[in-house]
C-alpha cells in the first residue's frame, strides 16, 4: 500500500510539472510594436569630384528614461559592474566605411554591435564592441548582452551638468573647419558620456 501511495504521489508530481510546462508555449514571436530608432551619421563628400569619400553611422533604439533611475541606489544596482544594453529593441550598431580612432583605440572599417560597461565601483564607463557574427551564431537578443563576448572596449568621459535627456540620444558633432575630428556623445537622463573620434578619410 505504501509503495502504491508513493507511486501515485510521484505520478501526480510529474503530471503537475508536465502540465506547468505545457502552459508555456515552446515559441512565441515579438515584433516590439512601433519602434523609434535614432541614427547618428557623418558623411564625407568631395564637392570638387561630386562624390562620397565614405561615412559612418550608429543606429539605435531610443528608450525613455524612467523616474526609478533618478534614485542613485537603484541606478547603481542596475549598472555597476555590468555590461549594459545601449538602446532598445534590436542591437545598437556602428557601421563604418572608414578607419576610426575612438579615444586611443584604432577601430577598423566594419560593422559592430555596441554596449556600455560600468566599472564595479561606478567611477568609469566604457563603450563596448561586440562581433555581430558571434551574436548571430548564438542567436542572442540585445536583452542578453551580458552573454555576448566582448571584443574590446574604449573608455568614455563622464560629463557633468549637461541637463537631462528624456530619451536616449546619440550625437556625432564636429566643427565645420575640422570635420575629421568628431565627438561622440551619449545622453540619457542625467547621464552624459563622450569620446573623441578621429576619422581617416580623403587619403
Amino acid at each position: 500500500m505504501r509503495r502504491l501511495v508513493s507511486a501515485i504521489a510521484i505520478l501526480s508530481l510529474l503530471s503537475g510539472v508536465a502540465y506547468a510546462q505545457t502552459q508555456k508555449p515552446a515559441l512565441i514571436g515579438e515584433d516590439g510594436g512601433l519602434q523609434e530608432r535614432g541614427l547618428a551619421r557623418v558623411l564625407y563628400w568631395n564637392p570638387r569630384q561630386d562624390t562620397a569619400h565614405g561615412q559612418f553611422a550608429i543606429d539605435y533604439g531610443r528608450p525613455a528614461w524612467k523616474k526609478d533611475y533618478d534614485d542613485p541606489a537603484k541606478f547603481d544596482q542596475l549598472t555597476k559592474g555590468k555590461v549594459w544594453r545601449l538602446g532598445s529593441n534590436f542591437w545598437t550598431a556602428l557601421d563604418t566605411q572608414l578607419p576610426l580612432k575612438i579615444g586611443a583605440r584604432n577601430v577598423s572599417a566594419g560593422y559592430y554591435y555596441l554596449g556600455l560597461r560600468r566599472s564595479a565601483d561606478g567611477a568609469t564607463w566604457s563603450l563596448v564592441f561586440i562581433d555581430p557574427s558571434k551574436v548571430r551564431s548564438a542567436r542572442l537578443d540585445a536583452f542578453q548582452i551580458e552573454r555576448a563576448p566582448v571584443e574590446f572596449e574604449i573608455p568614455m568621459t563622464v560629463e557633468q551638468g549637461k541637463g537631462s535627456s528624456e530619451k536616449l540620444t546619440l550625437t556625432l558633432s564636429y566643427a565645420k573647419e575640422t570635420p575629421k575630428d568628431v565627438k561622440l556623445t551619449i545622453a540619457w537622463g542625467k547621464l552624459q558620456l563622450s569620446a573623441p573620434i578621429q576619422v581617416t578619410v580623403g587619403t
